[in-house]
């Protein structure tokens, strides 16, 4: 049974409403002000609420700002039922986060129509988040354990040889063997800690304390950042001269971390999935809302079903390709990118090239 909050100060149509709701088969709780409205809605966690503007103690908007900062009530329906229907008012409403906005007087098949409507579009989002959700348990569930087998295969492998014939090998030998166990180990590392920066990541989006630290974040010189990534990976991969960098600065309002997360993980993809010889480019520019980076390569490219089914632990293609990897690296940036109020977008012509475009917001101050 449903569970509908009717905040509202004048008694006669609390009443009324909580009958009418009662009659439909809702289970109804009322309050007479806005005060005692915050306080029912965090104690019973109601389906949906109906709630007037002007009301003693706390006013409609007031109470519907407070239950929207709670990441336990953030997420309820919220419907105004009120006196005062002006488009600004309206507008006031709605840019709050409020679902629908009614104007008393109203009939009883608007009311239960606007619930209903409520209702129904909150069942398709939530089955459209358990299917995003079971669609990741998915990939995880096949990605993440060949993922995590390969380096450690290459550990377990070369860590074997290494024990039983090192009375054997020669001191180069040896060498080799290292190197290969050490990648492996480094390999298993970063798969690691982007899986757990995932799950960080999520539990963040949902905790409005969580993300307000990690929005206070500021990069001073994030031309200086990205150079030396940049440059380290193309020094790894033996592509120094490939490297292109035309690079602006502007303080932006993310942490030199998380920004070193976001340029290591997609210039790495561009190293990676383009061959030696061809060009790797690397712009910034500043705007009036802060900073736009744009990363390009001519590699393989992708298809535009490819770019729409793009998420964690996917990577396409696999059995055509060499190089390792999950696909969650591209997740993790888009994710830090969205966090900060940016945007990252991904544009790709298949078997010619791909460019990935980062708008960051400016820092004030």
């Amino acid at each position: 049974m449903k569970k509908i909050l009717v905040v509202e100060d004048e008694r006669s149509i609390r009443e009324s409403l909580l009958e009418l709701l009662t009659v439909e088969g809702f289970s109804v709780l009322g309050a007479a002000n806005g005060r005692t409205g915050v306080q029912l809605a965090q104690q019973h966690l109601p389906d949906l609420i109906l709630c007037d503007v002007t009301m003693p103690q706390l006013d409609g908007y007031q109470v519907l700002a407070s239950l929207r900062q709670q990441a336990a009530t953030a997420a309820i329906p919220f419907i105004f039922l009120t006196a005062r229907g002006t488009k600004g008012d309206f507008r006031q409403g709605m840019e709050m986060g409020a679902d629908d906005f009614l104007t008393k007087p109203c009939t009883a098949d608007e009311l239960l129509a606007a619930i209903a409507s409520r209702f129904e579009k909150q069942a398709t989002v939530l089955k459209q988040s358990q299917n995003q959700l079971d669609s990741l348990r998915h990939s995880i569930a096949l990605s993440l354990p060949h993922e995590l087998r390969t380096p450690l295969n290459g550990i377990l492998g070369l860590s074997e040889v290494l024990i039983e014939d090192h009375t054997n090998l020669e001191p180069q030998e040896v060498l080799e063997l290292a190197q290969g166990i050490h990648g492996s180990a480094e390999r298993l590392s970063r798969l690691i800690q982007n899986f757990l920066l995932y799950a960080e990541l999520e539990i963040t989006a949902r905790d409005s304390e969580r993300l307000s630290a990690l929005r206070s974040g500021e990069t001073f010189f994030p031309s200086s950042l990205i150079t030396h990534v940049a440059s380290a990976i193309a020094q790894r991969e033996g592509r120094v001269s490939d490297l292109q960098l035309d690079l602006q600065n502007t303080k932006i309002q993310i942490s030199e971390p998380r920004l070193k997360v976001v340029v290591e993980e997609l210039t790495d993809n561009a190293f990676k999935f383009s061959t030696a010889g061809t060009p790797v480019r690397l712009a910034t520019v500043i705007t009036s809302d802060g900073l736009t980076l744009t990363i390009a390569d001519h590699g393989r490219g992708m298809t535009a079903e490819q770019l729409a089914s793009l998420g964690a632990y996917m990577q396409f293609e696999r059995k055509f390709y060499e190089q390792q990897g999950s696909g969650l690296g591209v997740a993790i940036a888009k994710r830090l990118v969205e966090l900060h109020g940016g945007t990252l977008t991904i544009a790709s012509v298949p078997g010619q090239q791909t460019t990935v475009q980062i708008t960051l917001p400016g820092s004030e101050g």
